[in-house]
């Protein structure tokens, strides 16, 4: 069986060149994530660094490990997706060959085993393959860890490990088995005859699998879209990133009915002429082939717009919150403390309340909710100093549990941040204590603020608890109000003139802060879909050249009846095109079902609804879309094309 596996592989090379390019690249992708996060998670941080540039390595290296925590199951999930739809539809393609096969004496359990031979042979070639292009692939995901700043310059990654690579070829290897399960079943179940001749249960490419997943993931995103309607924001958030996966999965698996009705639209104006006629006529009839060229899209773009824009979502509430927070008129950065403290004697201010982010780390017993002993937790490598009558005059914050007015001496307010899970934040009584310049003090907690979007004041203390050469030294954020009848912007100017920092109004500052959490989202999703993004439209790619060549004999025919070649050429790239647009249609459509419920959320919480469209990312994933789909399209099919149309005519019978 794997003699006669062998020799089909390599018969039909064209045909399943796809399926080990995507597995290839899949075993890649998956090796490189688990390289790097073995890397990242277990770091060599040199001892002689200053502490602060310590802990901001360490940082760094702890937002890298949660990053590719999250891109394993991703890649694994397009792996998935990509792989396993190419090898079912390498195996669709042949269903005439099995059934020749049929005919002429091969059971049922004989094609089965054919099949599971093919797609095992393949996982193999294409793991073997894979490995080697890991390498590269860690590369590349270090240099983009690197310039996105998670690792420090010169960061040099595990580049090989064996379980790494067999969980990763076991992971491609799988991939393919499971791919080509269900298709190698169901052309086992289908007659020969009908197989042959495109009829009956052939014909039919809504399997009862691909209902049953389609219409099941299609009423969860229903569920979702209007239980995030209901939703806190958060809430909705999360919704909308679930329904972003949820909602890819139903439509690419209802694709194949999809498409073709969404293409009825689009050939109002396909058949203005006569070769988009038959482009549309094309992709209705063509509803495999289709489904499996857009569905890659479908995914890529939902995830696209549907992740980046529920974190964008997030970033532009803690502006709002944080405006909303904020009473005063300016907020002024200073380098220092010490030039924070002449901010009082610029003429025109009124008040003045000023946050300084000191490096003191805070360490706390914590506790569980039920038994359990009491473990020291590091919460932090900062504190804020405030001066607390100040701090509650511009801040608009109330404490959930104890007063801001207990807070001086040795004490601290606290944040609602949890430190581990089954664990439980300091309460109003309990101590923390803090390492200032070498000697540890007790702080007793006096209260508990409420939880924010925007993690800054987790620690606040007051600033006579610390000694006065840190206070000014450290970087502070301050918040003036303006006496009344005095311009703001004239105090800004004497801000700037007296050199004590810049300012800006107090909309512009929580933008800025805003603004500041969307850079961070850019590089988390520059790291998340930047080869992951590639990889899914390389399955376009496989898909385009899968069906094209297939579709020689069709192509022949229709030159026959009076096409020329290059006509052909353009009618495959406007249905080529017409597809990219319906699935990047269908993939908006779903991240539009998580936008309006974080639309109303959003309302609800701040007064004004947010929506966050991530104009860059759609631009380039279109354009990207575009750009693979026409070079593939017009390739494949002048390779298609390159042979006299009467030699391939025949082959269609």
């Amino acid at each position: 069986m794997f003699t006669l596996s062998w020799s089909t592989l390599r018969d039909r090379k064209q045909l399943f060149a796809g399926a080990l390019v995507a597995i290839a690249l899949g075993v890649a992708l998956v090796q490189a994530s688990l390289l790097v996060l073995m890397s990242v998670s277990d770091p060599v941080i040199p001892s002689d660094l200053p502490r602060a540039e310590r802990n901001e390595m360490r940082e760094g290296f702890v937002g890298a490990a949660m990053l590719m925590g999250l891109q394993v199951p991703l890649v694994v999930f397009l792996a998935v997706f990509v792989v396993g739809s190419t090898c079912a539809f390498a195996v669709a393609q042949r269903r005439r060959d099995l059934a020749l096969l049929r005919v002429l004496g091969g059971g049922r359990g004989q094609v089965r085993r054919l099949l599971a031979a093919e797609s095992l042979l393949l996982g193999v070639v294409g793991a073997l393959c894979g490995a080697p292009l890991g390498l590269v692939a860690t590369w590349g995901q270090a240099r983009l860890l690197e310039h996105v700043g998670f690792v420090p310059a010169g960061f040099r990654p595990t580049y090989w490990d064996w379980k790494a690579v067999l969980v990763a070829g076991a992971t491609g290897t799988g991939i393919a088995l499971l791919g080509s399960w269900n298709a190698a079943r169901r052309a086992g179940r289908i007659r020969p005859l009908e197989a042959m001749h495109d009829t009956g249960a052939a014909a039919r490419v809504m399997t009862p699998g691909r209902w049953c997943v389609g219409l099941s993931c299609l009423a969860l995103s229903i569920l979702l879209a209007v239980g995030a309607q209901a939703a806190d924001m958060i809430g909705a958030v999360t919704i909308a990133m679930v329904l972003a996966v949820v909602g890819a999965v139903a439509l690419s698996a209802l694709a194949p009915l999809v498409v073709p009705l969404v293409a009825r639209v689009f050939g109002l104006m396909l058949r203005r002429s006569a070769l988009g006629a038959l482009a549309e006529a094309n992709i209705r009839d063509g509803a495999r082939r289709n489904a499996a060229v857009a569905a890659p899209l479908i995914t890529l773009v939902s995830l696209v717009l549907g992740l980046s824009g529920a974190l964008g979502v997030l970033a532009r509430s803690i502006g709002v919150e944080q405006e909303h927070l904020t009473r005063g008129d300016l907020v002024v950065t200073s380098a220092d403390g010490a030039r924070a403290a002449r901010l009082a004697g610029i003429p025109g201010v009124a008040d003045v309340s000023t946050r300084l982010t000191v490096p003191v780390p805070v360490t706390a017993e914590v506790r569980r909710d039920g038994p359990g002993a009491a473990r020291p937790h590091v919460f932090d490598e900062r504190v804020i100093a405030v001066d607390p009558a100040a701090y509650a005059r511009a801040r608009t914050l109330v404490p959930v549990s104890g007063s801001l007015a207990d807070l001086r001496g040795d004490t601290v307010a606290v944040g609602s941040a949890v430190p581990a899970e089954g664990y439980r934040a300091p309460r109003v009584g309990d101590t923390v204590s803090v390492d200032v310049a070498g000697r540890e003090r007790t702080l007793r907690v006096v209260a508990v603020l409420p939880e924010t979007l925007d993690i800054g004041d987790e620690f606040l203390i007051p600033r006579e608890a610390l000694p006065a050469d840190l206070l000014a030294a450290a970087p502070a954020e301050s918040v003036l109000t303006v006496a009344p009848g005095t311009s703001v912007a004239e105090v800004a100017k004497r801000v700037r003139a007296a050199g004590l920092g810049e300012s800006t109004t107090v909309a512009r500052w929580a933008q800025g802060r805003a603004d500041a959490q969307q850079d961070g989202n850019d590089k988390i999703f520059a790291v998340l879909l930047g080869l992951a993004g590639v990889y899914a439209l390389i399955g376009v790619v496989n898909a385009l050249v899968i069906a094209t060549a297939e579709r020689r004999a069709e192509f022949a025919v229709v030159r026959l009846s009076g096409l020329e070649r290059p006509q052909v050429v353009r009618m495959a790239l406007v249905e080529a095109c017409a597809v990219t647009t319906i699935g990047l249609l269908l993939g908006g459509l779903v991240a539009a079902a998580g936008m309006a419920g974080t639309a109303r959320s959003t309302a609800a919480a701040t007064g004004t609804p947010i929506v966050v469209v991530p104009w860059g990312m759609l631009a380039t994933t279109v354009l990207g879309a575009f750009a693979v789909t026409v070079v593939a399209a017009v390739v494949t099919t002048r390779e298609a094309t390159r042979e006299r149309p009467a030699r391939l005519a025949g082959a269609r019978t």
